[in-house]
């Protein structure tokens, strides 16, 4: 990192560690100009949420589990909106979002009780017919990150919402708990989201299939599509566009 700073580069982390913590280099960026950029920790102020329904609309990918392709499947689908010629916005809630989009907030290094209230000033009141694609995080069923995720939810206001899995995981990650049911997991995203949004329902089902080869991928696919009644795909291999499509009815 000293070496990149002595190289002319500006420092960028995600970590809880900040860089700038660190005092040999926040002193040498200091002396050469450079910026420590500690992309976790928030830069400003929230407030506590008040739950009053805003303007526009709004999507939340929510998972069985962690790092199962929510963060993916929300930058697939604004790309998707936006290729079709709609509104929206991909809003970043972690660091590597950020990383990604240069905006957001990572929100599990805000204080607990301005989780919800961070999220509602991350996607605003917005034009009737504009999507933020909220980045998702972690997972009610998650031992360690639920109450994350039921901030997220509840900040969110979700018209819809995506499920996303991935198919082979026995337990979920870092911790002896199962992958939950599918239709469990949907059944209490629905509640926990109904909460601020009456009319918050699931549009389609995201789901990694990259272990799987072809035909093993479409016959889950399919299998999934069935029980549920709503689009299943793998946004890599086969787009999100059907998802995308679905949005037209709300």
């Amino acid at each position: 990192m000293r070496e990149a700073l002595e190289s002319g580069m500006d420092l960028a982390a995600g970590l809880h560690n900040k860089l700038a913590d660190v005092q040999e280099l926040r002193e040498l960026a200091a002396k050469l100009g450079r910026s420590l950029f500690d992309v976790r920790h928030p830069t400003e102020t929230y407030p506590v949420a008040n739950g009053r329904k805003r303007s526009g609309k709004r999507l939340l990918p929510v998972g069985t589990d962690c790092s199962c392709g929510k963060m993916y499947t929300a930058l697939a689908i604004e790309k998707e909106i936006l290729a079709s010629g709609g509104k929206a916005t991909f809003r970043a809630t972690g660091q590597t979002g950020i990383l990604i989009s240069g905006a957001g907030v990572s929100i599990d290094a805000v204080v607990s009780d301005f989780i919800a209230g961070a999220v509602e000033v991350l996607a605003p009141t917005n034009d009737t017919d504009h999507w933020d694609v909220i980045e998702g995080q972690g997972s009610l069923f998650h031992p360690s990150f639920a109450g994350v995720t039921t901030g997220i939810i509840h900040g969110a206001q979700p018209d819809a919402l995506v499920l996303c899995h991935e198919p082979t995981r026995k337990t979920m990650s870092g911790v002896d708990y199962p992958i939950p049911y599918l239709a469990a997991c949907m059944a209490l995203n629905l509640s926990m989201a109904r909460l601020t949004n009456p009319n918050a329902r699931f549009v389609g089902i995201s789901v990694n299939t990259s272990v799987l080869d072809e035909d093993a991928a479409l016959s889950l696919l399919a299998t999934i599509e069935a029980e549920f009644n709503l689009p299943a795909v793998d946004p890599v291999r086969h787009g999100v566009g059907r998802i995308v499509e679905a949005l037209a009815s709300l």
